[in-house]
C-alpha cells in the first residue's frame, strides 16, 4: 500500500533500519523486526549506503520484510555516485521486488569524501531525483527529507525549506523529518511549511537515545540541538548505559505524546537496528492511547445520563 494513503488514516508508526553487512547482522536485523512486528508498524524503511554491497541489499531486505513478514516497506535512494540510467534501473528492480515506496535523497558523500560531488549524468538534488523517478512512470509513492532545525549544509532555514517545497512540487507525497530533539523545532517548521504551500503529511522523526557518545556524534553530524535539561541528564548518568537508555526512552515517549496530540500524523522512529527503546516508547504511547480513550468514554457517558 502507498505510505501516502496509510498516513490519511490515524496516526501510525513505523521504524527505519539499515542493510546488515553479514549473515549474524542480517539474522540480528529480522530478530528486531520480528519483535517490533507484534506492534503494527504502518510501515518501516530500509537505508541506501553512500557506497558498497549495502545498495544492493536495499532492496533484498525491504522485500524480504514486505514478503515474509507482510509489513509494508520503503527503500530509501540517494543520488550518490548514480547517473540517471542507473536510478531508472534502481526503480525498476524496486517495483519488480514489490517495493512500490521510495524516500527519495540525495545522500550524504562517502567517507572519503569532504563535501557532496554529482556523479556525471546523475542529479544534485533530491527535487530531481523525485521529478526524474516520476518522468520513469513506475508510479511509486515518493517521499522526502525534511530537517527541522535546517539541513546542516543550508545557507538559512528558509532557502532549506525552499529546497523543500521543490521536493514536493517535483512529486513528493510525503515528508519525513531530520531526528530532533526539542518539539518546538517541529511544530514551527509545520506551521512555516503550510505557509509556502507544502501541504503533504510531515512526519517527526524520532530516535530513543541509548549512548551518550552515540548522541553527541549524531548532533554534531545532522545539527539537531538537544536542549539544555536532557543534556544535563545524559551527562550525569553517561557511565551508566542502562539509566542514559531509561533517559533516552522517556524523553522520546514524551516528544511523541505531544506531537500526536498535536496533530502529528504519526512517528517514525530511528531504530540503529534496535528494538528495546523503540518497543518502550510505542508500549508507552499504546497505554496512553487507551487511557485517554477510556476518559473519553467516561467523559460520553457523564455527559449522556
Amino acid at each position: 500500500m502507498r505510505i501516502a494513503q496509510l498516513l490519511g488514516r490515524t496516526p501510525c508508526f513505523s521504524f527505519e533500519f539499515f542493510p546488515p553487512k553479514d549473515v549474524a547482522a542480517e539474522a540480528a536485523l529480522f530478530r528486531t523486526i520480528e519483535d517490533l512486528a507484534p506492534l503494527g508498524p504502518a510501515f518501516v524503511s530500509v537505508t541506501y549506503g553512500a557506497a558498497g554491497a549495502s545498495r544492493a541489499r536495499t532492496t533484498e531486505i525491504a522485500s524480504r520484510i514486505k514478503r515474509a513478514l507482510g509489513i509494508e516497506a520503503m527503500a530509501h535512494l540517494t543520488c550518490v555516485g548514480h547517473a540517471r540510467s542507473e536510478l531508472a534501473e534502481i526503480l525498476r528492480r524496486f517495483r519488480e521486488a514489490g517495493v512500490e515506496n521510495v524516500l527519495c535523497l540525495r545522500g550524504d558523500p562517502p567517507q572519503a569524501e569532504a563535501g557532496f560531488v554529482c556523479t556525471e549524468g546523475g542529479f544534485r538534488h533530491a527535487s530531481e531525483l523525485i521529478a526524474f523517478a516520476r518522468d520513469v512512470g513506475l508510479d511509486q509513492c515518493l517521499g522526502a527529507a525534511a530537517y527541522p532545525e535546517g539541513h546542516i549544509e543550508a545557507v538559512t532555514r528558509d532557502d532549506d525549506l525552499l529546497r523543500l517545497k521543490q521536493k514536493v512540487d517535483a512529486g513528493a507525497e510525503f515528508v519525513i523529518t531530520q531526528l530532533f530533539f526539542d518539539n518546538a523545532f517541529y511544530f514551527d517548521f509545520v506551521a512555516r511549511a503550510r505557509e509556502v504551500g507544502i501541504m503533504v503529511p510531515i512526519v517527526p522523526g524520532l530516535m530513543p537515545i541509548t549512548s551518550f557518545s552515540q548522541v553527541q556524534r549524531f548532533t554534531r553530524m545532522c545539527g539537531a540541538t538537544l536542549p539544555m535539561q536532557l543534556l544535563l541528564q545524559l551527562e550525569r548518568a553517561q557511565s551508566d548505559p542502562q539509566a542514559v537508555a531509561s533517559i533516552g526512552e522517556a524523553h522520546a515517549t514524551q516528544q511523541a505524546v505531544e506531537l500526536l496530540r498535536r496533530g502529528a500524523p504519526g512517528i517514525h522512529f530511528y531504530t540503529l537496528n534496535k528494538a528495546r527503546s523503540c518497543r518502550g516508547v510505542v508500549e508507552a504511547l499504546r497505554a496512553e492511547q487507551s487511557t485517554s480513550a477510556l476518559r473519553t468514554d467516561r467523559a460520553v457517558s457523564i455527559a449522556v445520563s
